[in-house]
């Protein structure tokens, strides 16, 4: 993976809950079995059963379900996440994920849409490279898994 990381970019979540709503083509929360095993244990539940609650298969990939009442996640109540500690790879690596991370998309996707951006201390390119390897590696495991056709456990 070869992107170019700004040395200075700033970034500290508000807790706006804004990344926790569907917008444009963000629309889904794709999950990994990994995902999947962490969330389930969040939530004191087997993977199966959290699978069979929860989630979804969008284009041959699981997703969690969409929510009834609106855009927001389901996990999502009164702009708070109520799985943090077992949020999906997809929700810890954001803003830096690797197809917003040339200079259009990050302007246009995350800086006019995240309020975190410009905020807090300077994220090191380090730390940077080590979300988006996360991201993509978690991305390659969703694939082979769909590749797969992995059963749900």
């Amino acid at each position: 993976m070869k992107i170019n990381i700004p040395i200075d970019i700033r970034f500290q979540c508000q807790g706006s809950g804004k990344c926790c709503v569907s917008h444009g083509e963000y629309g889904h929360v794709f999950l990994s079995l990994t995902d999947r095993r962490n969330l389930a244990k969040n939530l004191n539940l087997s993977t199966s059963h959290f699978t069979k609650k929860y989630c979804h298969k969008v284009d041959g990939y699981w997703a969690i379900k969409d929510n009834p009442t609106g855009k927001d996640c389901l996990f999502l109540q009164q702009k708070k996440c109520t799985v943090y500690e077992g949020r999906p790879t997809q929700c810890r690596t954001w803003p830096f994920w690797p197809d917003v991370m040339n200079a259009k998309s990050w302007a246009n996707d995350v800086v006019n849409f995240c309020p975190g951006i410009g905020k807090g201390k300077v994220i090191s390119p380090e730390s940077i490279k080590k979300q988006l390897e996360e991201q993509v590696k978690n991305e390659r495991l969703m694939f082979n898994e769909a590749s797969k056709k992995q059963a749900i456990e």
